[in-house]
């Protein structure tokens, strides 16, 4: 329960802070497709937050985490970004190469933050043994 809470946390806050510039953006600009992209960018981010809690279950395998982590991107974020519009989808081909987008991008980040991840514990034992 304090996962699902920690994650929730790290969802809403990003949620309501990119709903609150909607709102703004569309009071005083009255761009609603800016407003309306702003909302699916809240609604990616609220799954991002949420889905980061996986990370923190000790009692999983890395690759477990890796994997559920993947799916739930595939089951949430990936259907966010289909249907936002952003990316013109006028046949199967189309959603195929949102699809090999999303897990090129997914694994850049991925292999970025690991390795931001491995030289920050790389640097931190080196300077508990001195």
């Amino acid at each position: 329960m304090n996962l699902l809470k920690k994650g929730l946390i790290r969802g809403v806050i990003p949620l309501l802070i990119v709903i609150i510039f909607s709102l703004l953006w569309n009071l005083f600009q009255g761009s609603s497709v800016v407003s309306n992209q702003l909302l699916f960018f809240g609604l990616i981010s609220f799954f991002l937050g949420l889905a980061s809690v996986i990370y923190e279950i000790e009692q999983w395998r890395f690759i477990k985490q890796i994997i559920v982590h993947y799916l739930v991107m595939l089951v949430t974020v990936f259907p966010t970004i289909l249907m936002s519009g952003y990316y013109p989808l006028s046949s199967f081909k189309d959603i195929a190469n949102v699809y090999f987008l999303f897990n090129k991008m997914g694994l850049l980040l991925f292999l970025s933050t690991f390795l931001i991840f491995k030289l920050r514990h790389r640097a931190y034992m080196k300077a508990q043994d001195q």
